[in-house]
């Protein structure tokens, strides 16, 4: 195995997002992220505080959604949203683009949108990760192709001063032919085009359809340096039982569809 434990460990945002989780819920997840030791929950806003004083000594960040899941707030809502978690002790902030502005063609108020939001948590020392929500992205827009948009918004974060760029919230749901709703969240065709279309300062994060630890693999694989994921303990499980048998290796499976 190339890659040790810390490394696959340290690349885990584990996420504490679903609508009804109670506050039971959220800090048996604070301590699930301590005990296997990853780089940060990824928590609701109303909770990073409590948040904070679970993971005291840890070693594992607290992160907050702004913006969440949609992107749909005013920019100067975001704000305010960011300047109260980093406040309360967030360290890293994963914020929502305004998609309808990107596929509208107003790129100058998406970057405004985003570079509040980086301003105001990097006056804070915390980090952002700017979430395109790559499902509904499919078809492009504003006279892009799907690929040419999502550079585009690779190179206007860059701008903007993110840290991360992130393919998905993992609840980005699509209506399917048969009226159901899904989603694919990270793909290997979006991590390697996000990847290759930011300069080395910005990182990229993958969310959705990354539940084991081939597929997590498999994303540090392609250039990923984070991982929303709720499978933390399945995978993490995973490493040790092949670590004790002797079956660690480097063959990295694909990355599902669905699933954060």
């Amino acid at each position: 195995m190339k890659y040790t434990y810390s490394d696959l460990a340290k690349m885990i945002d584990h996420s504490l997002l679903h609508p009804t989780m109670t506050d039971a819920d959220l800090e048996a997840g604070c301590k699930l992220a301590a005990k296997y030791q990853v780089a940060s929950v990824c928590i609701k806003p109303y909770a990073v505080k409590q948040a904070v004083e679970w993971l005291k000594g840890s070693g594992v960040l607290v992160g907050c959604v702004i913006g969440f899941p949609h992107g749909n707030s005013a920019t100067e809502s975001k704000r305010y949203e960011t300047q109260l978690a980093c406040k309360e002790g967030a360290a890293e902030i994963d914020m929502v683009v305004n998609l309808g502005k990107a596929l509208s063609g107003d790129w100058d108020y998406v970057e405004a949108d985003v570079k509040a939001v980086c301003d105001e948590a990097h006056s804070h020392g915390a980090k952002v990760k700017v979430i395109f929500e790559n499902d509904y992205l499919t078809a492009g827009g504003a006279g892009l192709s799907s690929d040419e948009f999502k550079r585009k918004l690779c190179e206007l974060c860059e701008r903007a001063g993110a840290d991360w760029v992130k393919t998905s919230t993992g609840y980005g749901f699509v209506k399917q032919p048969d009226g159901s709703y899904n989603y694919k969240g990270a793909t290997e065709h979006d991590l390697a085009l996000m990847r290759a279309s930011c300069s080395e300062k910005v990182q990229v994060k993958a969310a959705g359809g990354v539940r084991d630890l081939d597929g997590l693999i498999k994303v540090r694989d392609l250039g990923g340096s984070r991982c929303g994921a709720t499978a933390t303990a399945a995978m993490m499980d995973d490493y040790r039982k092949r670590e004790a048998a002797g079956t660690l290796d480097n063959a990295a499976g694909k990355i599902g569809a669905g699933g954060y």
